[in-house]
Order: C-alpha cells, then structure tokens, then sequence
C-alpha cells in the first residue's frame, strides 16, 4: 500500500464562509509543512484529514483509502491537536492506557508499546507522575507518544511548538524528524522555523488557498533579489514600514538596522539598502505580501 495522501479540490464551508477552497495537493513520506498564518485554514484541514470534520466538497484519500471510511482512516493516522489534554488525575502511563483501550490495543501489546514510547519521548521516568503535573513540553512529548501509540502510518501535529522554550522546541523538532522516517508526518504551523529546521516539502495556506506548493530551497530562490537592508535613522523608520514589508529590524542607537521586501527585483530601492540572501522567514512575508498584493 501506498503512503500517500492525495486531495483534489477539496473545500470546506461553514455555512456562507468558505473555510477552504479548492485545495490540491499530494503529500508523500516524510516530513511536510503546511504554513500560514492564523486562520489561514491550517486547522479545518488537518481536522478533515483525522476525520474530525468533513469535506463539503472534493476528494481526500489517504493511503489509497477514501477519507469517508473513516474507521479505516482512524486506523492509520496519528493525531496531535493543538489543545492537546487529557484527565489531569490520570498518570502519564495511566491515561496511555486508555488511549491504547480506545484504539482496541490488547493488553501485552499496550504495555510493550508504552514503555518503547515514553522511552522514545524521554519521559520514562514520568510514568508514574499525575497528567496536570507535566511541564507543556512533557505534556507536548506525551501527546506525540499517545498519537504515536498504535503505530499509525500518517502523524498529523498541529502547532506543536506553540508556547514551547527554545530547548524544548528544538528536542521536539528532533523527535519529529525522528519518527518521519517511514512514515507521513504532517506538521502544522505559522513559526517559519521549525518548518525550515524540519521540513524539504511545504505548502503555504493564505485565506483558505494553497498561495505556495513546493521546496523550502525553491522558496527561498523566489525571493531572491528581493529582499534588502539598510542601516536608517530612527525618523525613517515610519517611512520605510509604511512603503515596505520590513522582515526584521536591530536597533542600534538612534539608528536602526532593518531587512525588508521590495518587490522590484535586481533594483536598488534607496541609496545605502543592499541586497542581502533570503532566509526563509523573509522568503514566506515575501510570499504572503506578494500574495496580499494580488
């Protein structure tokens, strides 16, 4: 069977707004980011594709199973919501088992997997500990672990990192690239970091559409010979956001050094810019101005 998840143009409605509209795209093993910025529809998708909201219209396949046999699509996908929680009286290893008991898991095979995962997440040692005690990165390494728990062949996460310190971020990301090994990890986010530190293969969701489809490498070409800095006063700060998409800035002083999008490619746009190399947080502004632009 094929690890492939396909869909072709798939809308979702919620009464008159449109959500999601005429979405396309084919994800393959491995890891794929899906970026946006809130609201963007990130969520509406990845609950249709864990069978938590249906299509309005189009067709989604998942391993060449039709996203309407959702008892078989449930069988094979992994699923890590944003709002991960669970019984807070529960014990780590506790609220595992019942995850593993939802799933049809028989005894043995749930105690044998419970122990590889916790160890996996490097909270072996919190087994024992009560759910409402765990630091959000634990509670983040246990909803990997749970989502993980039936050794599905799609693993969908939907902004892991989101509140997460640096370290913890960084762990995470590891775990992630970790498990996408012979599998379908879905990660969604709108922290253009962890999507560059993880992902080749992205999608960029602007307002319900698919804006960029592609690698992280292409994208960062497309903004090429568009992105500057340049060292300004303080006084010309207002200016420069008000004429540009400014990406970043450093104070420094009275004056301020800022990087920023301007679209006229291979043109100087005022005396002391200079072109600089994309990264890939300037690369999606540029994009998401482009697209706004339209």
């Amino acid at each position: 069977m094929e690890t492939k998840i396909v869909l072709r143009d798939v809308c979702k409605d919620y009464g008159r707004k449109r959500a999601l509209s005429g979405i396309n795209l084919t994800i393959e093993s491995g890891m794929f980011g899906l970026l946006g910025p809130n609201g963007a529809g990130k969520t509406t998708l990845m609950k249709m594709l864990a069978t938590l909201l249906t299509k309005s219209s189009g067709e989604i396949t998942m391993c060449g199973v039709p996203i309407e046999e959702s008892r078989k699509i449930r069988a094979m996908v992994g699923y890590l919501p944003q709002d991960f929680s669970m019984y807070g009286t529960m014990s780590v290893c506790e609220g595992m088992d019942y995850i593993g008991v939802l799933c049809g898991m028989e005894k043995k095979t749930r105690r044998e997997r419970i122990f590889e995962l916790l160890g996996k997440v490097n909270l072996q040692d919190c087994e024992k500990k009560k759910i409402r005690t765990l630091s959000g990165g634990m509670k983040r390494r246990m909803g990997i672990a749970q989502a993980l728990l039936h050794d599905p062949k799609v693993l969908i996460v939907d902004e892991p990192t989101a509140g997460l310190d640096p370290e913890e971020r960084v762990r995470f990301r590891n775990l992630l690239c970790e498990v996408a090994q012979d599998r379908i990890v879905l990660l969604s986010t709108h922290i253009v970091g962890d999507i560059e530190a993880t992902c080749e293969e992205i999608a960029i969701l602007q307002q319900g559409r698919i804006l960029y489809r592609g690698t992280v490498t292409e994208l960062l070409e497309e903004a090429k010979g568009s992105i500057f800095e340049a060292e300004i006063s303080r006084m010309e700060l207002e200016k420069i956001k008000e004429r540009y998409c400014v990406t970043g800035m450093i104070s420094q002083g009275q004056h301020v050094q800022v990087r920023f999008v301007c679209e006229e490619k291979g043109k100087l746009p005022f005396a002391g810019a200079r072109e600089c190399e994309p990264n890939a947080e300037d690369a999606y502004l540029y994009l998401m101005h482009r697209g706004e632009m339209r």
